[in-house]
């Protein structure tokens, strides 16, 4: 402040005070603008410079896509290291395949004939190569019938009894009543929505793969009844 501002002040006191109030608050907002431009110039540094693969997700959609994210690599076992008495070398290997799941075994043997030796004797079998693949069955869709037999009395038929002349076994409990949807379906549907987020549209076309139409509206309405 220059002495040709000095000499202008005002010798109140209360103005002199409503004076510096004034410039004290002009002096936050300044300050709050400057911290504002600061970080707009830092996020624009950032997305100008940054790296390309740090993708910010939009506001009002910040889930990311599900089947957009990149496949992981795939993860080769450390490898095990074998002391011998001469150097160490690295003996690779992929991991065995757990022990719980069935085995089918396929023998590829070779011929009987093939089984002689040239001197005449017999083959004898020293030992085996083992190799496991790992294999899987595709889902199957199959149509459980519930057959329930009739049964009546010819000689009452058209005499009027008060007993009924038809027998039959009650329905079995179903899981929607009336409905085609077995147990096991119905937590097929909802464990591929809840557990694996397949939305029913997706679930429809697998079913449409395996020969079997079923729509989204019917799979909506098996969680709408079950409730």
């Amino acid at each position: 402040m220059d002495s040709a501002t000095l000499t202008t002040l005002p010798d109140d006191p209360e103005i002199l005070k409503g004076i510096i109030g004034t410039l004290t608050r002009e002096q936050e907002r300044f300050c709050q603008e400057i911290e504002l431009l600061r970080e707009q110039i830092h996020l624009l540094i950032a997305k100008r410079f940054g790296p390309s693969s740090e993708k910010t997700a939009p506001r009002d959609n910040p889930q990311l896509p599900l089947f957009d994210l990149p496949e992981p690599a795939e993860i080769e076992p450390a490898p095990e290291i074998v002391e011998v008495p001469a150097h160490s070398r690295r003996k690779r290997g992929r991991k065995p395949l757990p022990a719980s799941l069935p085995r089918i075994e396929v023998v590829h043997d070779i011929d009987e004939a093939q089984k002689q030796c040239g001197c005449g004797a017999s083959l004898s079998r020293i030992g085996e190569e083992v190799a496991e693949k790992l294999d899987i069955i595709p889902a199957t869709i199959r149509v459980i019938r519930h057959i329930r037999p009739k049964y009546a009395c010819k000689h009452c038929e058209g005499l009027d009894t008060d007993g009924a002349t038809v027998k039959i076994a009650p329905a079995p409990p179903q899981i929607i009543p009336k409905g085609i949807v077995t147990a096991g379906l119905l937590a097929q549907v909802l464990v591929g929505k809840f557990c694996d987020a397949l939305p029913f549209y997706r679930q429809e076309k697998q079913f449409a793969r395996l020969g079997v139409a079923l729509g989204r509206a019917t799979m909506c309405s098996w969680g709408d009844e079950g409730g």
